[in-house]
């Protein structure tokens, strides 16, 4: 695997994961801390920048990945949660907040699981049945 692959995916799931922090916990520390809303974490646009970030670096981890374990549900996995969290994007609050957050953490999930898988099976050994090369 290619170290590149696996920091992009090690990236995706953290995006991933910061997404679906914010959208869970952002209105509880809005609600307690009143003052972190002049902040402007809770708007649109960083669902955006999100989604701007994880659509690239998902796109090339998991097909890169997948030129070398040739699992191709991984990628669909992934793809299937990019699309949640770019309608999660566009449709915005015209979802209601509860199926806004649904969306995203369902997508962010989805993506997240399709990274981990990814760099769990770019991590095994390739089927090759190249010779290897021994010294002995």
């Amino acid at each position: 695997m290619k170290p590149t692959t696996a920091a992009t995916d090690k990236i995706a799931i953290g995006l991933s994961a910061m997404c679906t922090i914010h959208c869970l916990a952002l209105p509880l520390v809005l609600a307690l801390v009143p003052s972190m809303a002049a902040l402007g974490l809770d708007n649109e646009a960083f669902h955006l920048w999100m989604v701007l970030a994880v659509i690239p670096t998902s796109v090339y981890a998991l097909t890169m990945g997948c030129k070398q374990h040739k699992r191709y549900r991984v990628v669909v996995l992934g793809g299937a949660g990019l699309g949640l969290l770019a309608t999660a994007v566009l449709l915005g609050e015209s979802a209601g907040e509860l199926g806004e957050k649904l969306l995203t953490v369902a997508g962010a999930s989805l993506v997240a699981f399709g990274h981990l898988w990814n760099y769990r099976l770019c991590q095994q050994p390739s089927d090759c049945a190249c010779p290897t090369s021994s010294n002995g």
